[in-house]
């Protein structure tokens, strides 16, 4: 599956429907952009069930800002539409390999509880 341009248009239903989504902050001007756009393409024919997007951040400044993005590239994950990993930095093939595993292997069940339970926890605090 080759990659979507991501836009303030469809980034709901691109995340909503979708199990997993991996995001690629990227520019035109960015050196590291222009490396990492090959590794993150392969990634995309490889993998099928996972939606690869492309999020052109001076086209879409408003989406960028959404997602607080500072530098470029930036690689954004959603699984089960929870965001489970955002980082910056051109990732080489292996690790974007890796996270994609680690992605399609975790227990979202838990996931969830452990959101409830940092989210239960910081209303505890914040009483006090």
């Amino acid at each position: 599956m080759a990659t979507i341009a991501l836009t303030a248009d469809n980034l709901e239903s691109t995340i909503d429907g979708n199990d997993i989504v991996l995001i690629d902050f990227w520019a035109e001007w960015c050196g590291p952009c222009k490396s990492f756009g090959p590794v993150f393409e392969a990634a995309s024919e490889k993998h099928e069930g996972v939606t690869f997007a492309k999020c052109d951040t001076e086209a879409e400044q408003v989406v960028a800002a959404q997602f607080g993005i500072q530098s470029i590239p930036t690689i954004a994950a959603f699984r089960e539409q929870i965001l489970i990993f955002s980082q910056p930095g051109a990732l080489p093939e292996e690790a974007l390999e890796q996270l994609i595993t680690q992605i399609k292997g975790l227990d979202m069940d838990d996931v969830r509880k452990q959101i409830a339970d940092a989210q239960a926890q910081a209303e505890l605090e914040g009483d006090n």
